[in-house]
């Protein structure tokens, strides 16, 4: 990645996160929905740490600029990019937990369970994940009905057994069965994937874009999920804990099974560059439309946190 790359895809990057960031702060502020009872103060606290604390926002931003391929990325749009990383957050809090990966630190700040405590952690998470599915669902985000279920449903897909949580089930699996080069694919489409995945299919299912459109969109997001993940293997490996936010080292301690531990950090490079090439390629068609999901994969390759 240049320099001249860098700096209009960083820039667009905050500039997309600020309304992003405005609108999880409402939905997550103390007042009850209507329908609600009460939202007891130490839970949205919890939520709150684990949600507003930075992060780069990335699947939101992906939500958005594909949408934006097909001049949806409005209000309907961000409201759908929020609940997306509604349910990344949840994950991230769920995965720290001592049952889990076991870490204290999630982007440079103690993690929910160390802030708080474990059971309040995982009501957080809980939360956060049935919030997700009411913000798409609400009739404020103002889409068809059929669109809303059909974002409802795909999300629902990737995140659940047969996505995150099942490539979670899978991680955990592989510390003690380890998968060969297919198996660690398929994890790993399934746990940091899946998510990727929907954030850019996300866009064309609500602007209503043809079924051709979707499954391009939804393939450039398999590929930068895998490059998301052996770009991550990378810098575990390599990375110290305060360049992370979180602490390193980790997978090769547990002996996990990754495609940087079978085939070398060099054979991982080559392969990002490959990646990148395919996401682009798939981007073709919409021109100059499609420049900062271009400039989002070559970031997603050579990020460095």
């Amino acid at each position: 990645m240049t320099k001249d790359d860098q700096i209009p895809f960083e820039a667009a990057l905050v500039a997309r996160t600020a309304p992003i960031e405005a609108l999880l702060r409402q939905l997550l502020g103390d007042r009850p929905l209507s329908g609600e009872i009460a939202r007891p103060q130490r839970l949205m606290e919890a939520m709150r740490h684990g949600v507003l604390n930075g992060g780069k926002r990335l699947r939101p931003f992906l939500v958005m600029e594909s949408a934006a391929l097909f001049s949806a990325d409005g209000e309907a749009a961000l409201r759908v990019a929020a609940a997306l990383e509604c349910v990344h957050c949840y994950s991230l809090i769920h995965d720290d937990l001592p049952a889990m990966d076991d870490d204290d630190l999630r982007r440079g700040q103690p993690t929910v369970h160390k802030a708080f405590d474990e059971a309040t952690a995982i009501l957080a998470g809980d939360a956060l994940l049935a919030l997700a599915f009411d913000i798409i669902a609400d009739e404020a985000t103002m889409l068809p009905a059929e669109r809303r279920a059909a974002l409802v449903l795909a999300l629902a897909r990737a995140a659940g057994a047969g996505g995150m949580v099942g490539g979670q089930m899978l991680d955990l699996e592989a510390e003690r069965i380890r998968p060969d080069e297919a198996g660690i694919i398929r994890l790993q489409a399934m746990k940091t994937g899946a998510l990727i995945r929907f954030a850019c299919e996300a866009g064309a299912i609500l602007a209503g874009a043809a079924a051709a459109d979707r499954e391009r969109l939804a393939e450039f997001g398999s590929a930068i999920g895998l490059a998301f993940q052996l770009a991550d293997d990378l810098l575990d490996l390599t990375a110290d804990a305060h360049q992370m936010g979180k602490a390193t080292g980790k997978d090769a301690a547990a002996g996990k099974a990754t495609l940087v531990a079978l085939h070398g950090a060099n054979w991982a490079r080559d392969q990002l560059q490959g990646l990148v090439d395919q996401a682009h390629a798939l981007l073709h068609p919409y021109g100059e439309d499609a420049v900062l999901l271009k400039q989002a994969a070559k970031f997603v390759a050579a990020r460095n946190s």
